[in-house]
């Protein structure tokens, strides 16, 4: 089992940018998303799940730490106000350590997503939750599926990456401890660039056959280099 896709997504639900090698640390891969948007009126968090045209924007880490956003007619947002005229609402864009409570919403009807069903929830800095900081799903496990839908940090070659948690494992210079599936909500229905269509049935085949699951993540137990064709192996004990 090697490591065949690298990908961070420094603003969150925006498109990311594939790279070849990259430095994990206790918050995961260097610059994976650690900025996200805000609706300053609404107080929430901004992502695809409420507002899908995120996804159609994408976001890259410069050589200085800093983000650079692209929105959906190839212009460069040079700042918030460019943000708030795209999105048609006053938001600003901020940085994980900038941010205090993080409030996101999410439907509780995945179906119709009615107006009703939505509900506020106290969101994590990290990616998923507190427990996720980084990500793996083979192309196996998910078929014909695009991987841009499930976007997850690290790509493999092989499948049987559930088979992984509750282990650590060593990947490059790094270790992870991988705890759990991902719980997977409505954001993986949503369209994308290049021809990525909205799709519901693939929220339906996650919950039908997985459990509502997919891709297996953990938090980071030792820093390190991560690299594409490195090996995933077992860490060793202690």
């Amino acid at each position: 089992m090697r490591v065949s896709e690298l990908w961070r997504y420094p603003v969150k639900s925006m498109q990311g940018e594939q790279v070849d090698a990259a430095e994990v640390a206790e918050q995961g891969l260097a610059g994976d998303r650690q900025w996200a948007i805000f609706d300053t009126q609404a107080g929430f968090g901004m992502t695809a799940r409420r507002s899908p045209e995120l996804l159609l924007a994408s976001a890259r880490l410069l050589p200085d730490g800093d983000v650079e956003i692209t929105l959906p007619d190839g212009t460069v947002a040079e700042d918030d106000d460019a943000l708030s005229t795209w999105l048609g609402k006053p938001v600003q864009l901020k940085a994980t350590p900038d941010v205090g409570i993080r409030r996101y919403e999410n439907p509780e009807d995945i179906e119709t997503e009615a107006e009703d069903s939505w509900q506020p929830f106290e969101g994590s800095a990290q990616a998923f939750h507190d427990g996720f900081t980084v990500t793996l799903l083979s192309a196996a496990t998910i078929g014909a599926r695009p991987m841009r839908r499930f976007r997850p940090n690290i790509v493999l070659d092989v499948g049987g990456e559930d088979e992984l948690v509750g282990a650590a494992v060593r990947i490059g210079d790094a270790t992870v401890r991988l705890t759990e599936q991902v719980p997977r909500c409505v954001m993986v229905t949503r369209a994308q660039p290049g021809g990525i269509e909205k799709d519901r049935e693939v929220l339906r085949w996650i919950h039908r056959e997985r459990d509502g699951l997919l891709a297996v993540g953990g938090p980071v137990v030792a820093p390190g280099r991560v690299r594409i064709g490195d090996e995933v192996v077992a860490a060793p004990a202690g």
